[in-house]
C-alpha cells in the first residue's frame, strides 16, 4: 500500500480510502484560550494558580491522547491489512517553519504516524519502505507525465483522461516508487 499524508485527510491510500483528520487541537482551542487566560489572571505562587495549570495540562493531555490513540487505530489498521507499506519521506520539521501550515501538520501528527507504521510493521515482519516525496501529487499514476498544480486544487485531472484525487493519485505514485525501490514490478 501507498500513503500520502495530508492535511484534509491525514492519510490518502493507494486503494483510494482516505482517513479524516479529526482536528483535536482546532476543536479544542476555544477551551484551551479561555483555560491559558484564566491561569494568566491568577496570582503566581498561588493555590489557585497550580490548580488552573493542571485543569489547563489536562486538557492539553487530552488532545494528545485523542490524536495517539487516533493514529494508533489507523497505524493498526493498515498494517494489519498489507504485507508492503511504502510512506512518503517527508521532512516534517523543516515544513513546521512556513507558520501558515505548522498548527495544522503538528495537529496532524504525520511524524508519530510514521513511527506508529514502522515499528508496528517491524513487529509483524511486514515491509516498511520510506519514499522520496519529489513531484509525488504532480505525477500522473497513469502516464507519468508532470502535471503541474497549486495546493488548493484538490483533483489530479491529466491529458491521458485520468481524472482522480489529487491525494490518492500521489499514494498510488509513492507504491509505484516503493515497489521500484524495492525491486517489485508495480
Amino acid at each position: 500500500i501507498g500513503i500520502d499524508k495530508g492535511i484534509n485527510s491525514i492519510a490518502a491510500t493507494s486503494e483510494g480510502e482516505l482517513y479524516s483528520n479529526p482536528r483535536w487541537l482546532q476543536k479544542a482551542e476555544k477551551r484551551l484560550k479561555r483555560l491559558q487566560r484564566q491561569l494568566s489572571r491568577k496570582k503566581k505562587g498561588s493555590k489557585n494558580r497550580e490548580k488552573q495549570k493542571k485543569r489547563l495540562a489536562k486538557l492539553h493531555e487530552k488532545v494528545a491522547n485523542q490524536r495517539r490513540d487516533y493514529l494508533h487505530k489507523i497505524s493498526y489498521n493498515i498494517v494489519k491489512n498489507n504485507d508492503i507499506i511504502c510512506v512518503e519521506d517527508l521532512q516534517v520539521k523543516n515544513m513546521m517553519k512556513n507558520h501558515k501550515l505548522a498548527k495544522s501538520i503538528a495537529n496532524a501528527g504525520w511524524g508519530m504516524l510514521d513511527k506508529y507504521l514502522q515499528y508496528k510493521a517491524e513487529r509483524e515482519g511486514k515491509i516498511f519502505i520510506k519514499v522520496n516525496a519529489a513531484y509525488t501529487s504532480q505525477r500522473c499514476s497513469r502516464c507519468g507525465r508532470i502535471v503541474e498544480k497549486d495546493l488548493s486544487v484538490r483533483i489530479h485531472r491529466c491529458e491521458c483522461g485520468l481524472e482522480i484525487d489529487r491525494d490518492i493519485n500521489a499514494a498510488i505514485n509513492v507504491l509505484h516508487e516503493g515497489l521500484r525501490q524495492l525491486g517489485i514490478a508495480a
